[in-house]
């Protein structure tokens, strides 16, 4: 059939709605995937692809939103519920800074007995262990509720964090940015207006963020082509925005996982994957990955028009409690990287390359 954005693309036209949905779920794979990889090689034509050496502890499991697709979440005074000291937290950094990350990405809950003091605590506690690591912490529902809890603006909350040195926020908790599907899978969890609006705050004072989707539960592919348009709507409004994420749904032990057991086939992640470097005309990083979904998935991500491929995980727990267990090294990934096509590349957080690997892809993955 014959492709509804060509013609667009000579203009120079932007994917409208009714274009991403038949590339999303009309157009052969092929058709598509050639498509997205033309645009990624247009913008990023030295054959690169990136990753990042990072790890992912959790400094406390304690939550009280209770989304339904999380089986990582402990309720407070529950057995196996823990909150860990700044001493502790910097001690597991500092391991994983030994073994190689250059960035932590930190992940907690909505845990009313940690506020702002507790949140400082913490980045002082890194940095102090871990003087030239990264910091990447905290989502921006996790700044919706840290606001609430110290009865003061996300504005004021953003402000601490940025004096304390931090100057990027992982994407997460955006899920789909439509309230349709958050009311059902996540409905005590920042709103999607206010979702929005912490990463334009955030954007206004100086921080960087990604920006993620989870997909492959009760979405609809219009809702997955509305986050989409959302998303590029604040990136023209603030550039704010270094990179996308998709991942699926992982069924796993989580209430969400008993009516959606089977989750979503690794197609529609790479047509994902391929609409997102399409439709997403302003952003410069799209994110393959190897661990959120599979080797064979997250090569194809590369020749569907991502041109990074995530990170080589010291430490990660949510989804592992989901039951989603994967391990690899860096010599693994950079195989996988090179019989792709490309060259792999080691990079921090704000997406500069520390080094490449140049060199032929060894036999076999």
């Amino acid at each position: 059939m014959n492709c509804p954005l060509a013609p667009a693309r000579e203009k120079t036209a932007r994917v409208t709605h009714r274009q991403a949905m038949v590339l999303l779920t009309e157009i052969p794979m092929g058709e598509l995937m050639h498509l997205a990889y033309a645009e990624r090689m247009r913008r990023h034509a030295q054959r690169q692809v990136t990753f990042v050496y990072d790890t992912n502890p959790n400094y406390t499991n304690v939550c009280v939103t209770r989304c339904r697709f999380c089986a990582f979440c402990r309720q407070p005074g529950d057995a196996d519920a823990f909150t860990l000291t700044p001493a502790e937290l910097g001690a597991k950094v500092r391991n994983a800074a030994d073994l190689g990350a250059t960035t932590v990405l930190l992940q907690g809950g909505h845990n009313p007995n940690v506020g702002l003091r507790q949140w400082l605590a913490y980045i002082k506690a890194i940095q102090d262990a871990a003087p030239d690591i990264h910091i990447h912490p905290f989502s921006p529902a996790e700044y919706v509720f840290m606001a609430q809890q110290e009865h003061c603006s996300v504005q004021d909350i953003l402000k601490a964090v940025y004096d304390a040195g931090v100057r990027t926020i992982p994407g997460g908790g955006a899920e789909v940015l439509t309230e349709s599907v958050r009311r059902q899978i996540a409905p005590r969890k920042a709103t999607t207006e206010e979702w929005l609006s912490v990463c334009e705050a955030a954007h206004g004072i100086g921080f960087r963020t990604t920006a993620t989707l989870m997909f492959g539960h009760v979405e609809s592919d219009m809702d997955i082509v509305e986050h989409l348009m959302v998303l590029r709507d604040l990136q023209d409004r603030t550039g704010g925005f270094t990179s996308f994420i998709p991942w699926s749904f992982k069924p796993g032990d989580n209430p969400l996982g008993k009516e959606v057991p089977s989750g979503v086939h690794p197609a529609k992640y790479v047509r994902i994957i391929a609409l997102a470097r399409l439709v997403l005309d302003n952003f410069d990083h799209i994110q393959s990955s190897w661990f959120s979904e599979n080797v064979a998935a997250g090569q194809l991500g590369l020749l569907a028009g991502a041109d990074d491929f995530g990170g080589i995980l010291v430490e990660e727990n949510v989804l592992l409690q989901a039951g989603h267990q994967r391990s690899t090294t860096e010599e693994r990934v950079k195989t996988i990287i090179r019989r792709a096509g490309f060259t792999p590349a080691q990079r921090d957080s704000h997406y500069r390359v520390l080094r490449t690997f140049e060199g032929p892809a060894p036999i076999g993955i």
